[in-house]
């Protein structure tokens, strides 16, 4: 098993991605607002003034969105910034990963996986009808992938939570589901919790004597 090494420049890297990006949108929408209409951004807050009483689609939402002149444009811009987002996760796996030789099929799932699902979010949107019809066609194809490690699922879940934030419109909410997977896992490696029960705190949590044997 690779030990873990210094996080400094793997962070620095990981930090000038996200802030670049970003620093990027943030400058192109000032210094051009009408173009603050494209970015899916605020996602959430449109979904919470919604009827919550009604399970009928949002027709005033699916108007704006993939109806509208701007939905090919939308849903651009938010499948690149699904993709952007899961760049920092996949350098996380190379880093992270236990094993000698990295599955390339896997690593360009977490990256497609992303954009297909923003596609499928941005279809179904609030309409109980579509989601059941998308159910049922998923459940007509059926198909195995076996994970070699229990720590890729992970992966899977964490691009269908920036797939899912990005179709909404909520790609700050991507934004934020990277960045934490991305410290955090980065973070635990480097701390390599849970390779040892050694140590006062652990001997202490465990109730456990520092030589006692595993049973």
């Amino acid at each position: 098993m690779r030990k873990s090494g210094g996080l400094l420049i793997p962070l620095m890297i990981i930090s000038a991605w996200y802030l670049g990006w970003v620093g990027a949108t943030v400058l192109l929408i000032s210094r051009f607002p009408a173009l603050a209409v494209y970015f899916p951004i605020g996602g959430i807050a449109e979904i919470a003034q919604s009827n919550i009483d009604s399970f009928e689609p949002v027709y005033a939402d699916l108007e704006r969105t993939i109806l509208s002149s701007r939905g090919p444009v939308q849903a651009l811009l938010a499948s690149f910034g699904a993709i952007v987002l899961t760049v920092p996760v996949s350098w996380v796996y190379f880093i992270t990963s236990r094993q000698n030789r990295i599955e390339q099929s896997f690593l360009q799932t977490i990256m497609i996986l992303p954009t297909v699902v923003t596609g499928i979010s941005m279809i179904v949107l609030n309409s109980l009808a579509l989601a059941f019809s998308l159910a049922g066609i998923v459940a007509a194809v059926r198909f195995r992938f076996t994970l070699d490690q229990p720590s890729d699922a992970m992966y899977i879940f964490v691009a269908i939570g920036i797939g899912l934030g990005s179709g909404i419109g909520a790609l700050g909410v991507a934004a934020v589901i990277s960045a934490a997977f991305s410290y955090a896992t980065l973070l635990i490696w480097r701390l390599e919790y849970g390779k040892t029960l050694s140590g006062p705190f652990l001997t202490m949590l465990t109730r456990r004597d520092p030589g006692e044997d595993e049973y």
